[in-house]
């Protein structure tokens, strides 16, 4: 694999960050995940991400498959390819998801997953793109619950120095247990690299602590890079993912809290299709939200 990385530096000429402008934006910069879209090829996300006007694309999976790392359009002989049919597009590759998770104190699964991230890395110096997204993820019973924090803490750290010459930010997304802004923050306090960040999904947060997204954006604004975007009826029955506005989630209090705080990056539409195959189709979902976003940008 380092071989391959070091090919690729060379021949690419890449630098990672610096082809995203993290300067405040005078519109929106807006994005969505391919967990919307299970049944498209990349080529078919990236028409729709270009015919309705988002800047970015997200990458989760491509037509289910989530392994990106060894998807044949990521492959030596068609990364280059691959990059020249976004750039084409006029768009970015802004995150890639992986499926790495954190919180394993078992050597094996926490190397598994270690290793896992590390291919995300490697893959996104080679896109260009400047972040991958890992997992918290669970705070298991049968493990001692600041014993999980500490190896959430210590793989970000490994992750980080692994990341350094690369170009590429590892994001911790608030997902699954891990949802909790004081918890959030005593992770990024304690993992304190420059290399490390966080995915901020208020919606996965809200549902369960009920904390408002003012409260959680204040203390977490230091470590947000990328955003994930969605509403939701949530009731006592559980949650029905809905179109933008057709929900109670606070998402206008959410994009007030990034807006006024000078957020610049990526407000990245999570439709999980993959997960929900009941919800709209992203032939209507997306451009709804891409239509309708600014009307509670404000």
């Amino acid at each position: 694999m380092s071989n391959r990385r070091e090919f690729l530096k060379q021949s690419s000429g890449l630098i990672g960050l610096s082809a995203l402008d993290f300067t405040a934006p005078k519109k929106a910069l807006l994005s969505f995940s391919t967990l919307g879209c299970p049944a498209w090829t990349f080529s078919q996300a990236l028409h729709h991400a270009a015919e309705n006007q988002y800047a970015g694309i997200e990458i989760r999976g491509i037509k289910g498959d989530l392994d990106l790392p060894n998807n044949p359009i990521f492959s030596a002989a068609n990364v280059a390819a691959t990059r020249r049919e976004v750039a084409d597009k006029k768009l970015k590759i802004v995150n890639l998801g992986s499926s790495a998770n954190m919180h394993f104190l078992d050597p094996k699964k926490r190397q598994s997953n270690l290793d896992d991230a590390k291919k995300y890395i490697d893959l996104a110096h080679e896109l260009n793109c400047p972040f991958i997204r890992v997992f918290p993820n669970d705070l298991p019973k049968d493990q001692e619950e600041q014993a999980t924090i500490n190896t959430i803490i210590q793989s970000l750290i490994t992750l980080g120095d692994y990341a350094k010459s690369s170009g590429v930010k590892v994001l911790l997304e608030s997902h699954g247990k891990v949802i909790k802004s004081d918890m959030l923050l005593h992770i990024m306090q304690e993992a304190n690299h420059v290399n490390v960040g966080l995915v901020w999904d208020f919606f996965n947060m809200w549902s369960v602590t009920k904390e408002t997204p003012t409260e959680m954006y204040k203390q977490l604004k230091k470590y947000i890079y990328h955003t994930h975007i969605k509403d939701a009826l949530l009731t006592e029955k559980g949650e029905t993912y809905t179109l933008l506005g057709e929900g109670n989630s606070p998402v206008k209090e959410a994009l007030h809290a990034l807006k006024s705080g000078g957020y610049a990056g990526y407000y990245s539409f999570e439709w999980e299709k993959m997960w929900h195959p009941e919800i709209q189709e992203p032939e209507l979902a997306l451009p709804h939200f891409a239509k309708n976003f600014s009307s509670f940008w404000i």
